[in-house]
Formats: structure tokens, sequence, C-alpha cells
């Protein structure tokens, strides 16, 4: 054999040893992450339709702009709450312009335990961004010694949020965010939304989230949040996060540093949320906000990495890997990947097949999202509901 020759074999034998490597890595973690979503399913705090009265006076708040299309569901799924025998409703239209506000008088009608109110379609305070300051005026109304912050677009089982309460309550902490069952039609939604309960439930070890008081260790959804008032108001509430674009994780992580303790949960027993209807929406609602959640920007290109590393580069290994270690590696990260996601979605009633099968493309898409929401920030232009964001 040549010198050539020996020289290509070398070669070739390195590039199937930094494959195997790699793919190797991948796969385990992987394997790692899909183990911890697996603990923490089995942990996690589920409020379910369950038959529970609470006692305490209970301020349901429900910001609306421009909702006139989905708000009728969910405010008949407020309206047929149980168990809450001292309950008001603020609905606040928030300036909206195509007749929001005339759908929300025709569905509650007279019902005394709610109350509209008009906001003007103007621009929030300075230093204020839309949402808090629509959840923040609706606080100075409420008179609840819970507050139930609910979006437009989800709707409820009928003891959603006595259930809710009760294990708030009986878990001893201050806010519990259950995220609803996210409904996902088009094909678009249908690798994109899945992740919105999967990531959170993958990266964060559960028990040690709702103990710690560091707000680093926070994961909250503003379609459904339930809080104690008086923690709220210690804690700054809307006003303290007055300015942040991930409102909801704001509202945790001020209640963590005034001393106070709170949690993400599974909400699909009790919820459900179509939040975006096609790609178009999902790229403008997902781009003006998600590089809140991975600063600094260094931070947001690791995970970039991480999940790259962990979710796509398997499978490709897998179908293109050199050498059959490689090649065996790339099938456990795939499947390592997709049973992570089987996992999840299983509990939380979220479709199963073919969606999870496709993992890979899922998070390739998210990495884009993260990257396109990122450049959206450097230039300036991001805008949501007609409104200028920072």
């Amino acid at each position: 054999m040549g010198v050539d020759q020996l020289d290509e074999a070398a070669m070739s034998q390195r590039m199937r040893s930094i494959a195997r490597a790699v793919a190797g890595s991948g796969a385990i973690t992987a394997a790692a992450l899909s183990a911890h979503a697996a603990m923490n399913m089995r942990m996690i705090r589920r409020p379910r339709d369950e038959s529970v009265t609470v006692r305490e006076r209970v301020s349901i708040l429900l910001p609306a702009r421009n909702e006139a299309h989905r708000i009728t569901p969910t405010l008949r799924s407020l309206l047929a709450q149980e168990g809450l025998p001292d309950m008001e409703i603020l609905v606040l239209d928030d300036g909206s312009t195509d007749g929001t506000g005339d759908v929300i008088r025709q569905v509650v009608a007279a019902d005394p335990r709610v109350k509209v109110i008009d906001g003007p379609d103007d621009l929030p305070p300075s230093g204020w961004l839309g949402k808090s300051w629509a959840c923040h005026r609706l606080a100075q109304e409420a008179t609840g010694d819970v507050l139930v912050f609910i979006d437009a677009d989800v709707q409820l089982s009928a003891r959603a949020v006595a259930s809710t309460i009760h294990h708030m309550r009986e878990g001893g902490l201050d806010l519990l965010s259950p995220y609803p069952r996210q409904i996902a039609v088009t094909p678009a939604e249908r690798i994109t939304q899945p992740l919105v309960v999967w990531s959170w439930v993958t990266a964060l070890p559960i028990r040690i989230t709702e103990r710690s008081h560091y707000p680093s260790m926070a994961a909250a959804v503003g379609q459904f949040l339930v809080v104690d008032a008086r923690a709220y108001r210690i804690s700054g509430g809307h006003a303290a996060v007055s300015g942040m674009i991930l409102e909801d994780v704001g509202v945790l992580r001020a209640l963590k540093r005034a001393g106070f303790q709170g949690a993400p949960a599974d909400g699909s027993a009790v919820a459900s949320c179509r939040m975006y209807d096609d790609w178009q929406e999902i790229y403008d609602g997902y781009t003006k906000s998600v590089w809140s959640a991975v600063q600094p920007t260094p931070v947001a290109y690791g995970l970039i990495s991480v999940m790259t590393f962990a979710y796509v580069a398997p499978p490709l290994f897998a179908l293109f890997g050199p050498g059959r270690a490689a090649r065996a590696w790339g099938i456990a990260g795939y499947a390592s990947g997709v049973a992570g996601r089987y996992v999840v979605a299983r509990r939380t009633g979220e479709r199963l097949w073919p969606d999870i099968l496709l993992q890979p493309v899922s998070i390739a898409t998210f990495a884009g999202l993260i990257a396109a929401s990122l450049r959206r920030h450097r230039a300036g232009n991001l805008t949501w509901r007609g409104r200028p964001l920072p």
C-alpha cells in the first residue's frame, strides 16, 4: 500500500472516530434530557377538572385587544366556572378597533359578576408595554385574594380555576401557572407548538424550580396565571416588569426576588389554547419575544448549538454518518429525542403520530426562530398588535 493510500486510510479512520464521538455525545445528551423530561412529568403539578370549592374572593382578569373573532368561547368558559362562590370577572377592552367590546357585552349580558372596562386606543405610558399595562390596570381594579390572569384565546374547563387555586394553596405556593394544552392544526403549528411545554419540562428541574428563589429558575405563561394577590402586590406585580416582553416570566421572577415561591404546571387537563393560526402568525409571535428569553446573546447562540448538537445532528449522522458506529449512535440519538417528545405529548394530550417523529425538524425550526428574533431585535423593527416593541 502506497503512502498516499496510507494517508487516505488514516484520514478516513480519523473522520470516522470524530463522527462517532460527536454522534455519541449528541445521543447521550438527548437521552439525558429525555430522561429528565420523563422524571419531571412524574413530579409536575397537574390541576384536574375536580370538584373543589374555594372560599376566597377570586378575581379573574382578562385583557383583550382585537380579539372579536375568538374571545366568545373564552368568556363562556369563564362564566361557567364552578366552585367559586365569591368571584368577579374583569374584562379590559384594550382599545380594540374590531368590535371586541361589543362581542364582550353580548356574551356577558347583565351578569353581575362581570365588569367591562373600556381602554383607549393609544400607546401605553412611557416604559410600559401593552400587555403589562393592561394587566396592571386590571389588577388595580381587582378586589380578590387571588388574581387569575387569562388570555383571550384560552378555554377553561368548568373547574379549572378552583382546581388550580386548590393546588397552589395545597403546595404552599404563591403562584401557579398551568400551561394549557396547545391546539395545533396546520403543519406549521404541529411543528412548533408542542415545544411550548416540551422546552421547559426538558430544561428545568421542577421541584427545585418550585422552591428556588433564584429568578433564573422561572417558567410561567400568561395564558393562565394564578397568583396570590398579596404576594403580587408586595413584589410589584406587572409594574415591576412594565417593559418586559415576557411579562409572565417577569412576574414570577419578581415574586422570587421578593422571597415568594411559584412554578409552572401541566394545565392540559383543564385548559386549552390555539395561539396561532398559520406560519406568519407563528413567525411574528415568536420572533417578537423569544430573544428576551435567551439573553444575553452568547447564551442564545449557545442554546442553538446545544439544541442542534442533541436533536438535529444525531439523525443526520444516522443517515449520512461515516462508519457503522456513527450511524448507530445517530439512530440512538434520534430515538432518544423522539422518546422525550413522546413522554411530554402523551401526558399533555397533544398529537403523537406522526408528529413526534419530526422532533429534529421542530428543533431546527425553533433554532431558526431564535436566530430570527435576535436579528429583528437588533434591527429595532419589532411590533405586536400594531404597537412598537423595544
